[in-house]
């Protein structure tokens, strides 16, 4: 309350928060954490593991929270004697793991100027990454993300006795066929020198062992890189459903749901992280990302408005080459991180 940072919260549906901490004349610069958990049952066994049953945060943003709060406590403490050369915009933003909570921050004005200080002119986020060292960082110009979408498809036939499949149309087959035929849309329909991915991962039909049912319903996601293809695979895959009912004497209906776009890396915005990330760290442990991450990120959303950089902060204790990974019950953020990340953040804020 005494550290000169203005907050409204209230935000992004009742719980996002956006902080402010004055610097000189002209546009902020804002620093991004998310800060929900997932629908998981922790099985790390520490001390400090959920109290909440069915609930932990098995992505880390426990520890994002955590370096946005330390960064805005050290750089409270400079502003006390000096201005800052610019202001400092802190983004608190819940519903990262679906709900898109980016999008409804922005829609909230935490980017324009219009809840507190000035507008942005651009904004750095990051993510724990297993896949790197703790005090190690890393990210690319351009795509950083995968779009992430979504498609429901219901597959529908003509229920009937199970031992008598000559007298429906049973529309299990055709799901099977569907979801072994939707998987050459990638391979047939994608530059191989693109990425996509389709998985399906929910499947539902049918009460009993001895009834073909009337419907099956499918459920999964779409990852894409461009825009392009993000149109094409939308495009193929109600084809390809359309096309395999059909030969299969059933009815299908797909509805394809485009969820958060793809995290684009601003080329200004990454050279200043790793410009900013050599001088504060050391030039060894700014890694290269050869290439983008299939997952998803509403971090998105922030960079249709503003230049934006999502870099990735090892996670990985010294020696080890491994580590339970995101979204897993054994995931356990590393502490020895969380220095590195309040850094490089305050220099991105400081740093002209």
């Amino acid at each position: 309350q005494d550290s000169g940072i203005e907050h409204v919260g209230d935000l992004a549906g009742g719980t996002g928060v956006l902080g402010h901490l004055p610097g000189a004349e002209g546009p902020s610069i804002a620093l991004r954490a998310d800060m929900d958990a997932l629908p998981i049952h922790e099985l790390t066994g520490v001390p400090w593991a959920s109290r909440t049953d069915g609930k932990m945060h098995a992505c880390g943003h426990d520890g994002h929270t955590t370096i946005l709060l330390g960064t805005a406590r050290v750089l409270a403490r400079i502003a006390e004697e000096t201005t800052l050369p610019r202001g400092v915009s802190f983004v608190f933003q819940p519903a990262e793991e679906g709900g898109a909570g980016g999008k409804l921050m922005c829609e909230d004005g935490v980017l324009d100027g219009s809840k507190i200080g000035p507008p942005v002119s651009s904004i750095y986020g990051l993510h724990g990454y297993v896949h790197a060292h703790a005090g190690e960082v890393t990210a690319r110009v351009g795509p950083m993300l995968a779009a992430a979408d979504e498609i429901e498809i219901t597959i529908t036939g003509v229920g009937g006795h199970a031992a008598m499949p000559h007298l429906c149309v049973d529309p299990s087959v055709c799901a099977a066929a569907v979801i072994q035929a939707l998987q050459n849309v990638v391979s047939r329909s994608v530059d191989p020198l693109d990425s996509a991915v389709i998985s399906i991962t929910k499947m539902s039909a049918g009460d009993a062992f001895n009834v073909i049912p009337d419907t099956v319903s499918l459920g999964g996601t779409v990852r894409s890189l461009h825009p392009q293809t993000q149109d094409l695979l939308e495009s193929r895959i109600g084809e390809t459903v359309a096309g395999i009912a059909s030969a299969h004497g059933c009815t299908a209906e797909t509805n394809y749901i485009r969820g958060y776009p793809v995290t684009m890396n601003h080329p200004d915005a990454v050279e200043r992280y790793e410009r900013i990330a050599r001088d504060c760290l050391s030039p060894d442990v700014v890694l290269p990302l050869a290439n983008p991450v299939m997952g998803g990120e509403d971090f998105s959303f922030y960079g249709q408005q503003v230049p934006a950089c999502f870099f990735f902060l090892g996670l990985l204790q010294e020696g080890e080459t491994e580590m339970p990974g995101l979204h897993n019950a054994h995931f356990d953020f590393n502490d020895e991180a969380i220095s590195t990340g309040i850094e490089l953040f305050c220099h991105l804020a400081l740093d002209t």
